[in-house]
């Protein structure tokens, strides 16, 4: 069994709050490098959660607060909410199959709680409504990376930055993304290198204010993904039960 997988989230001290940070920023290193939708014959594609009405509102007053200080968000640029299960390039001739192997994960599952707990600031100026790791959700990246991750490509090779972390080369190098299992991170992105000022006075009410959802994982999705790790383009979605 893989490292992480089906396994709950335990208390954490400070030196591993620290460690999941540092994945955080480095998944957004992962998404700032990754290539374009398509790049020759190969395709970045996200398989993501599908979350509720409660959640997508949560994204929109987050989004609207922001507007207000003169940033636009991902979702207000009409970009869909999504929480990513698992993220890497593909051949494009593995599209049907990838279809296939997910909605077949698709047709078992189970709607299940999607809890928003409060937002994060990178030191890049990415901004996140956090997303609580739970088991539920713990186990459908784990059981998404091991359906799709045969059909990925196996060619890719690991974007510069990571030299700063050996310890993520292993994972990337056998699922082709270090934000598979235990270092699964899961999140809802708002902005991406931003530069307004007026983010830290947001981020300063967020502390005070905790945006707060509660809502359900209702399928599965996936889509060709921007630079950002946006969805330009649906390609499938299941819904579950």
């Amino acid at each position: 069994m893989p490292q992480g997988q089906g396994l709950s989230p335990r208390p954490m001290d400070s030196a591993a709050r620290k460690t999941l940070t540092m994945l955080r920023y480095a998944l957004c290193a992962l998404i700032a490098t990754t290539v374009p939708a398509h790049a020759g014959d190969t395709v970045s594609i996200d398989i993501y959660a599908i979350p509720s009405r409660p959640v997508v509102e949560a994204v929109a007053q987050a989004s609207e607060k922001l507007g207000k200080r003169g940033m636009k968000t991902f979702y207000a640029q009409g970009h869909a909410v999504h929480a990513t299960l698992y993220l890497t390039q593909y051949p494009s001739s593995a599209t049907p199959a990838l279809k296939a192997a997910i909605a077949r994960l698709a047709k078992s599952g189970k709607r299940f709680p999607l809890t928003v707990g409060g937002a994060e600031r990178t030191v890049s100026n990415w901004l996140f409504l956090k997303v609580q790791r739970s088991p539920d959700l713990q186990r459908l990246a784990d059981q998404v990376t091991l359906a799709a991750e045969p059909l990925r490509d196996h060619t890719v090779s690991p974007p510069g930055w990571m030299k700063d972390y050996p310890a993520k080369l292993p994972a990337f190098e056998r699922y082709g993304s270090p934000n598979v299992f235990a270092q699964f991170e899961p999140h809802l992105t708002l902005l991406a290198n931003e530069t307004n000022p007026g983010l830290g006075a947001f981020v300063a009410e967020a502390e005070q204010s905790r945006p707060e959802a509660r809502g359900q994982v209702e399928g599965i999705g996936i889509g060709i993904v921007d630079a950002n790790g946006q969805i330009v383009k649906t390609v499938a979605e299941y819904r579950f039960r």
